[in-house]
């Protein structure tokens, strides 16, 4: 399903990350203090929503290219011990914007977590943006691999930026073979 404006809001942030029993995993470029709707005229940093899902037990993860946001770094910073139980990594390269719920439900597209991407702003203040929504296996094997390969350092080992990444996640360029790893969608169950 494609969504643009205020529905990539209402799906991916309300009606989906919102939700997860499990994981929460979202690339994007840019972090800032996104808003997110409590009530009508009502809003909360999107801080105290990974404070909700971590103390649920839900593992949230944060993959992105630049630091995120003073305002957003502040709120996580007054939530102590949100800093241990979300983990937030950052790689210069990461440009894919992506929210993956639970292992099995994709959102893929343009919006970064900023309030002009996926937040709440108001339709004449949001960006333009563009995005998929789907539980397909092999869309979601694809980008979890990716994600995964990110994540864990694996495309450190062949990138040729590593020398001047101000915090690398994994050790530097070496010859290996794929470091590709599939087989990790499931099918959402309804419950």
């Amino acid at each position: 399903m494609l969504l643009q404006g205020l529905d990539l809001y209402r799906v991916v942030v309300q009606e989906r990350m919102a939700q997860a029993r499990e994981s929460v995993w979202i690339s994007t470029a840019n972090v800032k203090a996104m808003m997110i709707e409590v009530s009508p005229k009502r809003f909360r940093p999107v801080v105290e929503l990974f404070s909700e899902l971590t103390k649920r037990g839900v593992e949230v993860r944060v993959l992105h290219a630049e630091l995120p946001s003073r305002p957003f770094r502040a709120a996580f910073d007054a939530k102590a011990l949100l800093a241990k139980r979300m983990t937030l990594k950052i790689c210069p390269r990461v440009h894919f914007k992506c929210v993956l719920v639970d292992g099995a439900w994709l959102y893929l597209g343009s919006a970064n977590l900023t309030g002009a991407g996926l937040g709440a702003k108001g339709a004449d203040n949001r960006n333009f943006e563009l995005g998929i929504v789907t539980e397909d296996f092999d869309t979601i094997d694809q980008v979890a691999a990716l994600y995964d390969r990110v994540w864990e350092g694996r495309a450190c080992r062949t990138c040729k930026l590593h020398s001047r990444c101000p915090d690398p996640i994994g050790d530097g360029p070496s010859r290996r073979g794929s470091d590709v790893v599939l087989g990790r969608s499931r099918r959402l169950s309804r419950s």
